[in-house]
């Protein structure tokens, strides 16, 4: 099975799969912007934008079903994916490999994700380069917002201002049990 955390930029993906890892340490945490950062060095994005590559896209989806199948662990998946066309390119396959998809969106407030990315440091020793990310994710929360009523019909929804281990709690309890969320 596979466990994708989505949600924009800071609302706390990675924190969570840090947290249902401690839980969870049979599975395997898959990070597809690494993905991404193996194709930076390799092809230019245009876009600016790894997501934007095809590539990346059907990488994405053969790693996981390869890491599902090679290993027969669960996956945890923390990564922002909003465009419709990009999450069928990646969820169409997983089903298709007949992997069990458990979708999650933590839902966080506009003024709480600025916040939230105004107090990461990203690039401590390069100035240029710690504006830059920090105008680009800060930049994506909108599309972020918007794609919410765009998401697959199976996308639960997760109040991302709770704490990690309260979502951490809600997700084990709807991946072991099959509960609704706010069971």
């Amino acid at each position: 099975m596979i466990v994708w955390v989505n949600g924009a930029f800071g609302s706390g993906k990675t924190t969570l799969v840090e947290e249902l890892h401690q839980r969870w340490p049979e599975a395997l945490v898959y990070d597809p912007e690494m993905v991404g950062f193996v194709l930076r060095k390799i092809v230019e994005v245009p876009t600016g934008d790894f997501q934007d590559l095809r590539l990346w896209r059907r990488q994405v989806a053969d790693l996981a079903v390869g890491l599902v199948e090679e290993y027969r662990c669960p996956l945890l998946v923390p990564m922002t994916l909003v465009d419709p066309g990009y999450v069928e390119e990646i969820f169409g396959p997983l089903k298709g490999a007949d992997i069990e998809v458990h979708h999650f969106f933590l839902k966080v407030s506009r003024e709480e994700l600025a916040k939230r990315i105004d107090g990461r440091t990203f690039f401590p020793d390069d100035p240029e380069r710690e504006r830059q990310v920090r105008s680009w994710t800060k930049g994506r929360i909108e599309a972020c917002m918007a794609a919410v009523d765009t998401l697959p019909g199976d996308t639960l929804f997760l109040d991302g201002e709770l704490s990690p281990s309260q979502l951490a709690d809600q997700v084990l309890n709807r991946v072991r049990t099959g509960a609704a969320v706010n069971d």
